[in-house]
């Protein structure tokens, strides 16, 4: 059986046996078998990175710019080669087809091509003669060693949202990848080797919530990324924090799309589909709560399903499949108990995708497309971020009502209006309480230049992925006032009083 172990000090670390001895399963979303087994760390592996981190950062973070980018920029090269390969190993581990994970090693690679060029965004700024012969100057210089924790649901995007700004801006890494979807974490490493990036700076440790706590309990570690779900974001954040770590942990969500009677209701129910099922609901950006205004609500729904039964569910291997299994069987049964819930509770079932398999891979984690229409905020589907194929519909006679239903949400991580009134879109996107916006877009992802993250419970830290903020969470500031006398002149003899403007 294939082995998933560490990454530490440039190179594999623990063999066929383990080091520490605990294995953790490894599961084919599609079939349901066990085809690896991923290695469990605890402290002592996670000793080991970090003091490898801790020993690589005394020269890393005095390499120059020009050479750092220049790694990154052969690191990119590596990862547009090798796209392939690890859409093979996301859709083997985490399910999602084909064609999805190679969206999401190009929206990694967004990242990794902003940190090509951080030699603007590293700049510091200076201003001559504050006073008579002193000057100011401000600089960022990087943190340490920064602890990335990723979700299984983006296993290569979110590892590359994260490690590569962070060592460009010159501190080193340890990552801490799923234990569902962990294959893709060691291939990035791999290729980061063959880049040039020297061992030490970029480590893997593979493993659960003994290998997270002890990460954020460790005394050298200096930041943590984390994202993931909003229960594991506020432990991240409390226990972390409590440390005196710099922290950002963005957590779940529940996002909204506001349909209005004089949108195109053709094209709001093609991005209420693909926002809502593509990559089995299992990203933190889905759309899952569509709120359909007055007169829209019923001809929505009805377009809406009709597209959605049309959706082919297969294994992610298949080019015919458009949306693949949910990722362990755990989860499965879960979201499929929030239907059950929401019927019990007073929804229509548009859509029941529970019975949903396919033929020849029964014992795969096969969640068909739920529709659940007049749904109660109340009720357990709405009130939760469900991670699967499950489109809540809400209705609202007015703008006004639906915008205390958005608002109302303890989530704020993304929402959508679709419409054809630019000042109702204006008035939307000041009013809603969200940190991405979309109009007439289902899925506001922010391009590289920009930062990602929400409000609320869907976010913890002041600081946003990638993008400005990231430089800025990754590295910290420092200001120098210096005193140049000029040669010709004369002191000034003592002073003790509070220095004052010259």
């Amino acid at each position: 059986m294939k082995t998933v172990t560490h990454w530490i000090g440039g190179r594999p670390f623990g063999d066929a046996t383990g080091a520490s001895g605990t294995w953790g399963p490894v599961t084919d979303p599609a079939t349901g078998e066990v085809t690896a087994q991923v290695a469990m760390a605890g402290a002592d592996e996670v000793d080991a990175a970090v003091a490898a981190a801790k020993e690589a950062y005394a020269t890393w973070r005095t390499t120059s710019l020009a050479q750092r980018t220049a790694i990154i920029f052969r690191y990119r090269r590596l990862l547009d080669e090798h796209r392939d390969d690890l859409a093979a190993l996301i859709t083997a581990e985490q399910g999602k087809v084909h064609t999805d994970a190679l969206a999401e090693v190009a929206r990694g690679l967004e990242i990794v091509e902003l940190a090509c060029g951080l030699g603007m965004a590293l700049k510091g700024d200076t201003s001559t003669e504050t006073s008579s012969h002193i000057d100011v100057a401000s600089l960022r210089q990087p943190l340490g060693v920064i602890v990335g924790i990723s979700p299984f649901n983006f296993p290569a995007m979110i590892s590359m949202w994260m490690f590569p700004m962070a060592i460009a801006c010159g501190n080193t890494f340890v990552h801490k990848p799923s234990s569902k979807a962990p294959s893709a974490s060691l291939l990035l490493a791999r290729l980061a080797a063959e880049a040039g990036v020297p061992d030490g700076v970029l480590n893997i440790v593979q493993g659960d919530e003994v290998a997270v706590n002890a990460l954020l309990d460790h005394p050298d570690v200096a930041a943590v990324s984390f994202v993931g779900s909003t229960p594991v974001a506020r432990h991240v954040y409390g226990r972390a924090s409590a440390n005196g770590k710099r922290v950002q942990a963005l957590g779940g969500a529940k996002n909204h799309m506001l349909v209005l009677p004089d949108a195109d209701l053709d094209a709001a129910a093609d991005a209420a589909v693909t926002a809502a099922f593509g990559s089995a609901g299992q990203r933190c950006m889905a759309v899952s709560a569509v709120v359909a205004v007055g007169s829209a609500g019923d001809a929505l729904v009805s377009r809406i399903a009709e597209r959605a039964a049309r959706v082919r569910i297969g294994p992610g291997n298949d080019p015919a499949s458009e949306m693949g299994p949910l990722v362990t069987r755990a989860h499965r049964d879960e979201v499929a108990g929030y239907v059950a819930g929401a019927a019990a509770q007073g929804a229509e079932v548009v859509l029941d995708g529970r019975t949903f398999t396919v033929e020849g891979l029964e014992n795969g984690h096969w969640m068909g497309i739920s529709i659940l229409d007049k749904v109660s905020t109340d009720s357990d589907a709405y009130r939760n971020e469900i991670f699967g194929p499950v489109l809540c519909v809400l209705r609202a006679d007015t703008y006004e009502e639906a915008m205390r239903i958005i608002n109302g949400s303890p989530f704020g991580n993304a929402a959508s209006i679709f419409t054809r009134d630019g000042g109702a879109a204006r008035r939307f996107q000041l009013e809603v309480e969200a940190g991405m916006v979309g109009v007439n877009v289902p899925m506001p992802v922010p391009v590289g230049s920009h930062s990602f993250g929400g409000w609320k419970d869907s976010a913890f830290g002041d600081h946003r992925m990638y993008g400005s903020e990231a430089v800025h969470f990754y590295t910290r500031g420092k200001v120098v006032t210096s005193h140049w006398p000029d040669p010709a002149g004369t002191a000034a003899g003592p002073g003790l009083g509070f220095p004052a403007a010259r």
